[in-house]
């Protein structure tokens, strides 16, 4: 609920400030210690793995919501980012139809994905915004691709499938 406040607050603040900043890694901090702290404490619960989902969600339509207007993306890189949005609505369309719940799935290369994602605004100041792109697309592609395979393959719900080629539950390696 937390990350999903300070998801939120974003909209409050001008980008790229220390505000900004602050409030960001504060919203990627929660995300990395909600899931350690629940394994820890032994506290995992369906509900807490959906709500994180949830606001890994709100969290990077926020950011993405800020930062496309105030950037100068060319016209590849938008629709990259739209092919990529639409392979992940497929994918939670196909899960929903198969499941009845939304398959947000919690794969390394998905979590990859978010942390490089989490990482666009100082990969941003450290090179420009193509190479940023290129990267951050490729690999979110990658991700977003390999879960479309899971959705369409899988026979029931596992969100803790590690990927592909390690169909293990990651509880089991935890």
């Amino acid at each position: 609920m937390l990350r999903i406040i300070g998801s939120l607050s974003l909209f409050f603040v001008r980008p790229l400030s220390v505000l900004f900043y602050v409030i960001y890694i504060l919203c990627g901090l929660s995300d990395i210690l909600d899931g350690f702290v629940a394994r820890k404490t032994n506290t995992v619960t369906k509900a807490g793995a959906a709500l994180d989902s949830i606001a890994d969600v709100i969290f990077v339509a926020i950011v993405l919501f800020i930062f496309i207007p105030i950037l100068s993306f060319e016209l590849w890189l938008l629709r990259w980012i739209l092919l990529i949005a639409f392979i992940r609505l497929l994918s939670l369309i196909i899960g929903f139809i198969k499941y009845r719940a939304f398959a947000y799935l919690h794969t390394y290369a998905n979590k990859a994905t978010g942390v490089a994602l989490f990482c666009f605004p100082i990969l941003y100041h450290l090179t420009d915004l193509t190479i940023t792109g290129l990267v951050l697309c490729s690999i979110a592609s990658l991700s977003a691709l390999e879960e479309l395979i899971i959705s369409i393959n899988q026979k029931e719900l596992n969100r803790n499938i590690c990927g592909i080629f390690l169909r293990r539950n990651q509880n089991d390696i935890n």
